[in-house]
């Protein structure tokens, strides 16, 4: 008896690890797929890019914010929202092509955990995420964008900024699965995304909105994340606009994470 309880704590503690080590895998794939396809890499960085400096030389002189010296303060963390939303519909595209490639049923056939799969989609674009809100950062950086409320706030901003894209790409990953087509999970992905974003204040303040469409734009998720990056890069009160986004971002995951993994498990029984 006393061998036998030995025995089972070491295999029930290696568990987790092993779950880990599954993701860790599946992470490796996904980057190392990003890197060697050259419309991936461009898309995850060029489209930022270009986001950053389109909107702040198209707008930028005409768009003046109250309190902000120079419209790239206020522009870059709703920039941030926008790009990583853009990004996240890829999620949904690579997932419904492993899919439709017979991927997932190579996955099935090897000893991993099953929701690694999604996992370990969901850590490379996390990986990924980090390092465009870094070269958007560097970019703005050299248009005149300043953190301004030091260093603390602004790494509370890239981590709210990559949980945002946390909560868009399981998001994408239902999306994929529940429609199973590449070009259909890109648009389904896409979509929201121009709804939600050009009715938020990612690119200019609500006030400026017309009365009808204030309202929605101030109750907008989008903009409530949009206005507690905000807070976090130009100072000022950021406890109760953080605390909303998060309580967003914690209710988007919970519906999302085991809606995705039961629709992955649906998809993949024979």
């Amino acid at each position: 008896m006393t061998a036998v309880a030995t025995t089972a704590r070491p295999l029930h503690s290696q568990r987790p690890a092993r779950a880990l080590a599954d993701v860790a895998v599946i992470t490796g794939r996904n980057l190392r797929r990003l890197v060697r396809v050259p419309t991936l890499l461009a898309f995850a960085t060029v489209q930022p890019v270009l986001f950053v400096l389109l909107f702040t030389y198209a707008f930028g002189g005409a768009v003046h914010v109250p309190g902000t010296a120079r419209y790239i303060d206020y522009l870059l963390p709703g920039i941030f929202v926008l790009s990583i939303g853009f990004g996240a519909s890829q999620t949904g595209v690579a997932i419904a092509e492993d899919l439709g490639t017979g991927m997932i049923d190579r996955f099935r056939s090897l000893p991993i955990t099953g929701a690694a799969v999604l996992a370990g989609r969901v850590a490379a674009d996390a990986i990924r995420n980090l390092f465009v809100v870094g070269l958007m950062t560097g970019v703005g950086a050299a248009v005149g964008f300043r953190f301004h409320a030091g260093p603390v706030a602004a790494a509370a901003a890239v981590a709210l900024a990559v949980a945002t894209g946390v909560a868009f790409s399981w998001l994408n990953l239902l999306l994929g699965l529940a429609v199973r087509d590449p070009e259909s999970a890109g648009l389904a992905g896409i979509f929201p995304v121009v709804i939600l974003f050009f009715t938020s204040s990612t690119l200019v303040p609500v006030a400026t909105m017309p009365g009808w469409l204030q309202a929605f734009a101030k109750a907008n998720p989008v903009t409530v994340i949009a206005d507690a990056l905000r807070a976090l890069c130009l100072g000022g009160p950021a406890t109760r606009p953080v605390l909303e986004a998060t309580m967003w971002l914690a209710a988007l995951l919970a519906i999302t994470i085991p809606a995705a993994i039961g629709r992955y498990r649906h998809a993949i029984t024979p």
